[in-house]
């Protein structure tokens, strides 16, 4: 079951965009978010603030990509650092496997999944290109990484991590 709803930022002025507005689509989203907010590296945050333009390879049109989030943080050597950041669940970083039952309910599950793997992998690369004409790094997150937050600890170069203060 997804859960959604608004988020109330305590800090309010660090948000990029109209804080009132800040939606959540899943609890782990609303994780991050209440992170962002709180830590003391993180200068400036903002959701679905960021739209990129890309092309699906299914049905060869262009489509919108509202990424999840957009942040600037301070590294522990004083160098600002800016991301593009998309929370995933794990299942959907990697190509979907054809299930071993031979139903049709199987085959459809695995067309879906493979349709969202292809769509995803389109809205990565052109969020990569986008990213980097801006000088920012585009990355995706999962259930995985964001586990005590210690991805933010390695999105950038290792002499320039980020300090995390909660």
């Amino acid at each position: 079951m997804a859960y959604s709803g608004k988020f109330k930022p305590k800090n309010p002025s660090k948000y990029r965009g109209d804080y009132t507005k800040i939606i959540y689509r899943s609890l782990k989203e609303r994780q991050v978010m209440a992170f962002l907010d709180q830590c003391k590296d993180c200068l400036e945050w903002g959701s679905e603030v960021t739209v990129v333009q890309y092309l699906y390879d299914v049905d060869q049109k262009p489509h919108r990509y509202f990424v999840d989030f957009d942040t600037k943080f301070k590294t522990k050597s004083g160098k600002i650092v800016e991301h593009i950041i998309e929370y995933k669940p794990a299942s959907q970083c990697i190509p979907p496997k054809p299930s071993k039952t031979n139903n049709w309910k199987a085959k459809k599950r695995y067309l879906n999944e493979s349709l969202t793997y292809v769509k995803n992998q389109n809205k990565w690369d052109a969020a990569t290109l986008y990213a980097e004409k801006l000088g920012k790094k585009f990355i995706v997150i999962s259930e995985h990484d964001i586990k005590d937050m210690i991805v933010f600890k390695t999105i950038v170069d290792d002499d320039d991590a980020v300090i995390i203060k909660t």
